[in-house]
């Protein structure tokens, strides 16, 4: 910590503000970058600050867009396009983005978008219900063949919830 006593003091203010934004949430590189220089630090600055901030590993871009990812699933699933968009406005580079957009299945993704809402949409005729479900996985980024196929496996469990029959 003594390098960080014999810092320029402009560096020393900028790299506390983003400390102070990166303590709400994890952030991408481009977005301190974006936040540095809103606050009107000179290119310099922010890439020095930049540079620590990765150095101290408070800024990793494979790292926050795996987090991300993992916390879009659980909480809001998108399409894998949708998703990969997303990180790419946060300044993800696509070398990053794609091996870990791999791992993941649009279909899967989205069963967990939809199974939340459909006991909110249960008591709709089917065809309102049906309507609803596509209007909700399109707006997310799902494909037809996706939604499609979601549709059929929700389907086949309402109209038939006891496998034996």
């Amino acid at each position: 910590m003594s390098l960080f006593k014999e810092m320029d003091p402009t560096l020393k203010r900028a790299l506390g503000m983003a400390m102070g934004y990166l303590s709400i949430r994890s952030r991408s590189i481009q977005e301190i970058k974006n936040y540095l220089s809103k606050k009107e630090f000179t290119p310099v600055i922010v890439e020095q600050a930049i540079l620590w901030l990765k150095q101290e590993n408070y800024l990793d871009d494979k790292l926050f867009a795996r987090n991300y990812l993992e916390n879009r699933k659980k909480n809001k699933p998108k399409s894998i396009y949708a998703l990969g968009y997303e990180l790419a406005q946060k300044g993800i580079a696509s070398a990053i983005i794609d091996p870990l957009l791999v791992e993941y299945d649009d279909l899967e993704l989205a069963l967990l978008a939809v199974l939340p809402k459909i006991k909110s949409w249960q008591h709709l005729e089917m065809e309102v219900f049906k309507k609803k479900m596509f209007n909700f996985l399109r707006y997310r980024g799902f494909g037809f063949s996706v939604i499609q196929a979601t549709w059929e496996r929700i389907f086949s469990s309402i109209s038939n919830p006891d496998p034996s029959q």
